[in-house]
């Protein structure tokens, strides 16, 4: 009791709350943004620290968000197997385009997210492209958790609670960028799979294990959210979830490599379609 007053007491007054905070500098936690990104203590192998532009961990029920440039590749690592990265791509110069799941789904003929799959806009235009993944669990059909489901659920859903709807943690990510809820469709998750039956029920397969990996490479200057919460088809009774590192670095030689079919392997011809319409796009607002 007596620390605790004296500690209210120590930042009472304009001077000790100023020295309180001033004496948090420089202080680290297992989760949290590298800032800067080169000095992050978990660099990926064979990634130069120095070339670094994003390096965080976001906890559990945690979000967060960054504009990254065209050519970037994002690396998102599932820690102890059982984060589940729910992601939202907005185009940076044009926010009203964005991931269209429905179309990344349906135009490559494929509803499983994997190495070569392309993220795409409704403009049948591409955002990013899977480039790795050794996780192989991931989800473009059941989008992310809500505030009734998650209340219904768990009994709670407020970012701040012990179970945060992925929905409500994205929405504060998109605020920061001007953006609301009406720019929130639909969602993908990365580290927990999920396929469908016969008779067309989703059945949820869960996670690869720990240190699984996904890589993304951006196609176009994007606003990037992510959430990292439960699954909404994850059959736990109790809110179940795990830290997510994520990493970006500036790859733009990877673009040129993606094309010519030398980092996944060929692309299908509605994925080069996409591409030849982003870069058309790009090259006629004088950006490529």
């Amino acid at each position: 009791m007596t620390s605790d007053v004296t500690s209210q007491s120590a930042t009472a007054t304009t001077a000790g709350a100023k020295a309180h905070a001033r004496a948090q500098h420089g202080l680290v936690a297992d989760e949290m943004r590298h800032v800067p990104a080169t000095t992050s203590p978990t660099v990926p192998p064979g990634v130069p620290s120095d070339v670094l532009t994003w390096s965080e961990t976001i906890a559990a029920g945690g979000y967060s968000t960054a504009v990254l440039a065209r050519g970037t590749r994002i690396r998102l690592t599932d820690v102890d197997g059982d984060a589940c990265a729910h992601l939202m791509l907005h185009r940076a110069d044009a926010p009203h385009e964005r991931l269209n799941v429905a179309d990344t789904v349906k135009v490559p003929w494929q509803a499983y997210l994997g190495a070569g799959h392309p993220l795409l806009s409704g403009f049948g235009r591409v955002l990013a492209t899977v480039v790795a993944d050794t996780s192989t669990a991931h989800d473009a059909l059941a989008g992310t958790t809500t505030r009734s489901g998650n209340e219904a659920r768990y009994g709670a859903a407020e970012p701040e609670s012990p179970a945060p709807a992925g929905r409500e943690l994205l929405l504060l990510g998109a605020l920061k960028h001007g953006l609301g809820r009406r720019d929130l469709p639909g969602t993908v998750s990365f580290f927990k799979g999920v396929r469908v039956d016969a008779d067309g029920a989703l059945r949820w397969t869960g996670s690869a294990g720990p240190g699984g990996t996904v890589d993304l490479l951006l196609h176009v200057d994007a606003v990037v959210l992510l959430a990292n919460t439960a699954h909404p088809l994850d059959p736990r009774p109790e809110f179940t979830c795990s830290p997510l590192r994520v990493h970006a670095w500036p790859a733009p030689a990877d673009l040129d490599q993606l094309i010519a079919g030398d980092l996944v392997g060929p692309l299908g011809p509605e994925h080069l379609q996409a591409v030849a319409n982003t870069d058309a796009d790009l090259a006629a607002r004088g950006a490529l």
